[in-house]
């Protein structure tokens, strides 16, 4: 992982937006995105000077989840999502041998 943007580049900027996350409103300079721990993620160096990584949904890099901005508090699970669970409850219970 390079830690200097390519010649000639701009430096990118993020700011984080989580609403519970202590650096809410901080801006940092990004070192890399990339998909990593299974999500993608911004890296970037903190006022102690350690490379740490956050999730970019966590800032303002990444455009706004659709479903999110819609929603607008109204919802908090996704249909999908809950159908999701649904199966992974009845993968469980069949494991269990109860039958859902």
């Amino acid at each position: 992982m390079s830690t200097a943007p390519p010649s000639g580049s701009a430096v990118r900027r993020f700011r984080v937006t989580h609403p519970f996350h202590p650096w809410l409103g901080r801006e940092f300079e990004l070192v890399v995105h990339r998909r990593t721990w299974g999500e993608d993620r911004v890296f970037f160096y903190d006022e102690s000077a350690r490379l740490v990584a956050l999730p970019a949904a966590w800032t303002d890099f990444v455009s706004p989840d659709p479903f999110v901005m819609v929603a607008s508090g109204r919802s908090l699970f996704r249909a999908e999502d809950l159908y999701e669970l649904v199966e992974q409850i009845r993968c469980l219970d069949k494991k269990d041998g109860r039958h859902v």
